[in-house]
């Protein structure tokens, strides 16, 4: 079977940000990830073999000189010696144990450094899904045509209503060529210009490179949760953003706030860091409510919301961006970073509803036990990692479960 990841950066910003905060400020820790389908999917016999083929051939993927160089040109906020560090990147299969139970469903587990396994989970959603799609045949029923006429329009309508946007789409895309078209149809849809809004550019930084845009993005929940397995849920937000602040020494972009739940954020979330970070961005909960949160945070601290960025990313399709740009934009700077909607909108396809979830950290390799930890999600009964430790975490932030 054909190779589905061929590039070393293809894979979303933040992994590589992440990476680089990591090495920076935990360098020994040692981390879990386990993988979770939410619709239970039942995989073709043999998948998980299949699967771990795929993860054999990221061994033979190395950056490249044009890779790092767009990355130096777009990213100058990312230290030099980190592409040092990447030019001697080798993935490993070892980290990665995959089997398939008597039912056809699908178990994976990572373990391994933190700076090594945290390149690994954009990449092994991204064959899931694409290889889910192969093995099942509904690969030859992806057209293309369609999709790029399709995400044109999308992209027409989010400009014209003044939504400042972006590609997040690489994790549980369709197809490399899926997103590929995608990311060359939202460029294309902005070049015809007349319109507030605007297309920023694609969270893949392959994708960025090969179509001339800007990647974009932070951090995920990922480096919170470890922090928190690691200390504990209370200090874990403001120990998160004082790392960040170490690296990236001001150029600290947008927040991902929702770890652990907005009460324990907010009193975290000191006036200093206010005014570092860009803004925040609401992945859980109501878009609404977290957005009048963030705003009366911003103001009791004396800051206008309007001077900060909100990037909205749950879930989002154009119909609800547009209608939240018609609101958000009285009380901050919106934007959006749309997945799903772009990357995997095929008739007769349904997108896959897969997560790989930090589990488990130990802050270096000589201890003999990991520490547990979890995400507390602003969605109602969306909480996920194991129930005795979610129910822990929830009492020690005195949250009820």
């Amino acid at each position: 079977m054909r190779q589905i990841i061929n590039h070393f950066t293809d894979d979303d910003l933040y992994k590589f940000t992440m990476c680089c905060a990591v090495i920076d400020n935990f360098p020994r820790a040692q981390v879990k990830y386990s993988f979770t389908d939410r619709d239970n999917t039942v995989y073709p016999d043999g998948f998980a073999t299949a699967f771990m083929e795929q993860v054999r051939a990221l061994e033979g993927l190395s950056i490249t000189d044009d890779e790092i160089d767009f990355m130096r040109r777009r990213c100058d906020y990312i230290p030099g010696w980190f592409y040092n560090y990447l030019k001697g990147y080798r993935f490993d299969s070892r980290w990665v144990k995959a089997y398939q139970d008597g039912e056809g469903h699908l178990h994976i587990d990572i373990e391994g450094s933190w700076s090594d396994t945290i390149l690994l989970e954009v990449k092994l959603l991204a064959i899931i899904s694409e290889l889910y799609y192969i093995m099942t045949g509904e690969h030859s029923r992806l057209d293309m045509k369609a999709c790029y006429d399709r995400t044109y329009t999308k992209g027409r309508r989010l400009l014209e209503a003044g939504c400042v946007f972006s590609d997040f789409g690489t994790r549980r895309r369709a197809s490399f060529e899926a997103e590929d078209t995608v990311v060359r149809a939202l460029k294309d849809s902005s070049l015809a210009g007349g319109t507030e809004g605007k297309f920023v550019g694609s969270s893949n930084v392959y994708l960025a490179m090969k179509h001339d845009l800007i990647p974009v993005g932070t951090m995920a929940h990922e480096f919170i949760c470890a922090i928190g397995g690691m200390y504990g849920p209370q200090m874990a937000n403001h120990m998160a953003m004082n790392a960040w602040r170490n690296t990236f020494r001001g150029a600290l972009g947008t927040y991902l706030y929702d770890s652990f739940g907005w009460d324990i954020f907010s009193m975290n979330f000191s006036e200093d860091f206010a005014n570092l970070f860009k803004g925040l961005r609401i992945d859980s909960g109501d878009n609404y409510t977290q957005l009048m949160r963030i705003v009366e945070k911003y103001r009791s601290l004396g800051i206008d919301p309007r001077t900060k960025q909100v990037i909205f990313s749950n879930a989002l399709d154009t119909d609800r961006a547009i209608e939240i740009q018609q609101y958000a934009r009285h009380y901050c700077q919106p934007s959006f970073g749309i997945g799903t909607h772009f990357t995997n909108d095929f008739d007769g396809i349904k997108p896959m509803n897969i997560v790989i979830k930090l589990i488990a950290a130990k802050i270096t390799e000589s201890w003999t036990f990991y520490n547990d930890t979890c995400k507390l999600s602003e969605d109602e009964g969306k909480h996920t990692g194991k129930p005795e430790v979610i129910e822990r975490f929830l009492q020690a932030l005195h949250m009820e479960g």
